[in-house]
């Protein structure tokens, strides 16, 4: 059986210690096969519309927060020798958005994600981003796991 080769992967990042560790796998499985690596973060709008003190200014630092991120990212990835980085801002649902829309997008073979992330209040009430992503992705998932996430069994 051949291993599949990823050309176009999508890494999912929101700045949590899953999701860095998810973007070096990322940058290693598109230089392992060739692969152009699109950094993607999702300005999670109902969290800020929710805020009591939403405002102009929230929307600003999270557009900012997010150039930052993946800049940085962009940068990491280049200097690894990823050939082709690109770098995406959507704005919405991070569980509906990156499987149903930005991966569809980009044509994504791949999509990379952290398995948590940093709204655990809604990753209990209704489900991770990750598990949202496995189920609606158009194309294969890989949930990066982090040393000290334990099972709940």
């Amino acid at each position: 059986m051949l291993a599949e080769e990823y050309k176009r992967i999508v890494i999912a990042v929101d700045g949590s210690q899953a999701s860095l560790k998810a973007f070096k796998k990322a940058v290693q499985v598109a230089k392992r096969n060739d692969g152009d690596l699109i950094i993607a973060h999702v300005v999670d709008t109902k969290t800020i519309s929710t805020a009591e003190t939403y405002d102009q200014s929230m929307i600003n630092r999270s557009e900012s927060y997010a150039s930052k991120l993946l800049n940085d990212y962009k940068q990491q990835a280049e200097s690894a020798g990823v050939r082709k980085v690109e770098t995406h801002i959507d704005y919405g649902s991070p569980k509906v958005r990156i499987p149903k829309y930005v991966a569809k997008s980009f044509n994504a073979d791949l999509i990379m994600c952290g398995a948590t992330g940093l709204n655990a209040v809604e990753r209990f009430l209704i489900g991770s981003v990750s598990e949202n992503i496995v189920r609606y992705a158009p194309c294969d998932v890989l949930v990066v796991r982090t040393d000290d996430e334990v099972d709940d069994e």
